[in-house]
């Protein structure tokens, strides 16, 4: 499946970017000896957002920009996002400045590390950082209780908390925090508090506590603090030269907005229901081709996104039950059962899917109602359709037949003749005598011989 993704997505880059290279270019070529490139992190970070940080650090070292300003307001994000941008920020010969602004903006869980990770980390005032605890994918807390206080010299240690996967996760952030800490020479003991303890500082504390490297309302202000600072980028000591830098803005592409788009929740999740609906209905109808290319192509943009989110598999097992019983309900005649089930199945998969604590991934709840009422909606019209079919008089067979009314077509020889029902010839017998045009009504089918009587007062003509 991973390797029909690729091919797939390889396939759209091969046709989309040359058409955004020159627009690619045009935009590194804004950037020179000369500039700062600004870079913006605003929300969930994903990955769309490394994506975007990745290449346009990329684009800085190209054009021997000076400086990077990544200006950040994240509630958090994916684990594995937010280390490819700092494997990025690591690796960057161009210093990286991130920058949490404007007043009122955060820099949480994800945040924190990206902010320990640049080469020099800045806040606006009113801003905060922290709150950096792991969570787990599927809403389990993967070390959100305190941590257990170092023992002083004598003292037992205690039992740590938690579960031994929990232990895991958690002690691997803390070592991954500490190390930032350490080569960037900011406050590593905060730092641990911040994953253990989900401890968050305002940007005046930070300052205090050695967290940050200064204060700073605007970009302007930022430059001009950090003139003639020095730092190691890139293997090398560097002493900032910032006076009259311009500051250049390097916006998302469009392969960082498909991206983005795609990795949405909420989009991922209807092109999952567009993909699902229409293999289904090209199953029921072969050779229409338009449902089935349409919804091939959903379904593996939305497996694509699946496997870049924190996907609870629980909630997709619950969803593959749902359809499995939608489709059953169409093969089966269960009168509603199983299609009832295979919606609140489907429902509550759907709540489960993204059910995590990792801020700007989950899927609306209004959007799953809604699908639950349509889908509710469409089962209950089809039970009605079908009840009102099943009481409609048989049509065909035997039993229509029977009570029609005939015309014979002949007078009766020995009892038997051939007489029109139902548009259709067949031969009757009647034990009364029997002339042409008379009307006679259908008793008995023996075979392909009818029984058949005179019709009078007693029998109604149908």
């Amino acid at each position: 499946m991973k390797a029909m993704l690729t091919t797939l997505l390889a396939g759209l880059a091969s046709v989309l970017l040359p058409l955004a290279a020159g627009q690619a270019l045009a935009d590194a070529g804004e950037a020179s000896a000369g500039t700062a490139l600004r870079l913006e992190i605003r929300g969930a970070i994903g990955p769309a957002t490394s994506d975007y940080i990745v290449r346009g650090i990329e684009a800085a070292e190209a054009t021997g920009a000076r400086l990077v300003i990544i200006e950040m307001d994240t509630p958090g994000g994916l684990d594995a996002a937010m280390r490819d941008i700092n494997k990025a920020i690591l690796a960057s010969s161009v210093p990286v400045a991130t920058f949490v602004s404007p007043a009122g903006s955060r820099a949480a869980s994800a945040g924190t590390y990206i902010l320990y990770a640049s080469h020099l980390a800045v806040m606006s005032p009113t801003t905060n950082l922290g709150a950096a605890t792991p969570v787990q994918i599927g809403g389990g807390d993967t070390g959100g209780s305190p941590a257990p206080a170092a023992p002083a010299d004598g003292e037992e240690q205690a039992t740590p908390s938690g579960s031994a996967m929990e232990r895991k996760v958690t002690n691997d952030a803390v070592a991954y925090i500490r190390g930032l800490a350490t080569l960037r020479q900011r406050n590593a003991d905060w730092a641990e508090r911040a994953v253990r303890e989900a401890v968050s500082l305002t940007a005046e504390a930070a300052l205090q506590e050695g967290v940050i490297d200064f204060m700073a309302p605007d970009a302007a202000a930022l430059l001009a603090t950090a003139h003639g600072r020095k730092l190691v980028a890139g293997g090398q000591e560097i002493t900032l030269d910032t006076r009259a830098l311009q500051v250049v803005h390097h916006d998302p592409d469009w392969r960082t907005r498909l991206l983005a788009t795609i990795t949405d929740p909420s989009v991922a999740y209807m092109l999952l229901l567009a993909g699902i609906y229409g293999l289904v209905l090209e199953g029921y109808n072969p050779g229409s081709l338009l449902p089935g290319v349409v919804g091939a192509i959903c379904l593996l943009l939305a497996l694509f996104a699946f496997q870049v989110l924190p996907v609870n598999f629980t909630g997709l097992g619950l969803i593959a039950l749902g359809v499995m019983l939608l489709v059953a309900e169409a093969l089966t005649p269960s009168f509603g059962v199983l299609g009832l089930g295979g919606i609140a199945a489907f429902v509550f998969g759907s709540i489960l899917l993204l059910d995590s604590e990792v801020p700007g991934f989950t899927i609306s709840r209004g959007l799953i109602g809604s699908f639950g009422a349509i889908a509710g909606t469409g089962l209950l019209g089809l039970m009605l359709v079908l009840a009102r079919v099943h009481r409609r008089p048989v049509v065909s067979g035997r039993e229509a037949l029977l009570g029609a009314t005939a015309e014979a077509l002949e007078d009766f020889v020995d009892g038997a003749g051939t007489v029109l029902v139902e548009g259709e010839r067949w031969t009757a017998r009647c034990r009364h005598a029997v002339h042409k045009g008379d009307e006679l009504r259908i008793t008995g089918m023996r075979g392909l011989l009818l029984d058949a009587e005179p019709l009078d007062a007693g029998h109604p003509h149908r």
